[in-house]
């Protein structure tokens, strides 16, 4: 590799099992490359170097504290529990470590302000980690939505996330602990839903947001299954969406324009690396005694080269090479598209806890 092509060197904070994907990730992403792990046991972090056959050239660190103070380590990835966000991400970014940030980015917009303004104020950059942002096939569906003729104007929105977690899991996992990720299947699931949404509108608020009276949560207070609706007053566009983690699989998404509708049924993780569907209708109407339709929905198949979560950690990568070159600043696009999810789950959680009443945005 060219010296103008030395790879971003990334640490991983946390040997959470969703670091294994991303570990892999980092080792395809062209521009990137993993020197370091860290956990809070360096026998965690062993482990988790075993498991993942990691190169013995990546380092093993027995605390975060290590891993940052490493001057070889350009950029972290961080898989920590959400309330321990503020602390590491204001830390990271005091070491000018850049953040690629695990979702739920934070407990509330007020936190996620806190560690923004730790990295704008040390020119890092920051993303969450929102991987379907970053496929392909995200992009081409975004074209189609843009265009007035083949789908007009967004009308109404439908998003769905949820997956049914074992006995085990809804006993012990972090996801459900009110001390670790008390924001539970909202936060979780709930993050790509809202992501999904905001993304339709082209990151515009909605004017209100309401729980809908069907949240169920566990002994603790945590979420474990939720919905809301969102409220464009300007447009006219309503959205809603389901979240769960007692619930079985689904990653959907419908939106629905003046002209056309999109329909995507695995959104957030394609059934397909290589490849991955959705389908387009435009101009739909009923034939002749209402007996069918006159135009089918379009399958559009898209090719990925590189799996999504290693599309997420080029194009990271990429801005953090500009940014060490001086030929960049860091790219907010990302921060702002974090804090608008951010903003409507606050919104959300706020009209849960108050008997279902809407939040004026």
């Amino acid at each position: 590799m060219a010296e103008d092509e030395t790879p971003i060197r990334f640490g991983i904070m946390g040997c959470a099992e969703i670091a294994r994907k991303m570990s892999r990730a980092i080792h395809l992403s062209p521009n990137s490359t993993l020197v370091a792990i860290s956990s809070r046991s360096i026998e965690k972090a062993k482990q988790f170097s075993i498991k993942n056959k990691l190169s013995e050239n990546v380092k093993i660190y027995g605390s975060y504290d290590e891993l940052l103070d490493d001057p070889l380590v350009d950029a972290v990835y961080m898989p920590l529990p959400t309330t321990l966000h503020l602390k590491w991400a204001v830390m990271a970014a005091k070491k000018h470590k850049h953040l690629l940030l695990e979702k739920p980015t934070a407990l509330d917009v007020k936190v996620f302000d806190e560690m923004l303004e730790a990295c704008e104020s040390n020119g890092v950059q920051f993303m969450d980690a929102s991987m379907w942002y970053h496929h392909p096939r995200t992009a081409i569906m975004k074209d189609l939505l843009s265009n007035s003729e083949l789908f007009g104007r967004v009308k109404a929105i439908h998003s769905s996330s949820s997956y049914c977690g074992t006995q085990q899991f809804l006993e012990n996992d972090i996801r459900v602990k009110p001390d670790l990720d008390s924001l539970g299947a909202l936060g979780d699931t709930g993050w790509y839903c809202i992501g999904a949404i905001l993304w339709a509108m082209n990151q515009k608020l909605p004017t209100t947001v309401t729980a809908l009276p069907n949240t169920q949560q566990n002994s603790a207070g945590v979420i474990l299954s939720c919905s809301a609706s969102l409220h464009w007053q300007e447009e006219g566009t309503i959205a809603t969406f389901y979240s769960s983690i007692i619930s079985h699989e689904t990653m959907e998404l419908a939106v629905c324009g003046s002209n056309g509708t999109l329909h995507v049924k695995d959104f957030i993780i394609p059934y397909e690396e290589s490849k991955a569907t959705f389908s387009f209708t435009s101009g739909a109407k009923f034939v002749d005694l209402h007996i069918g339709w006159n135009v089918k929905p379009r399958e559009v198949e898209v090719d990925s080269r590189l799996p999504q979560e290693a599309m997420m950690v080029k194009e990271f990568s990429g801005l953090v090479k500009g940014i060490k070159d001086g030929r960049l600043d860091p790219d907010m696009k990302w921060a702002r598209t974090s804090r608008c999810t951010q903003l409507v789950l606050d919104a959300v959680k706020n009209s849960i806890d108050n008997d279902c009443k809407a939040v004026q945005m």
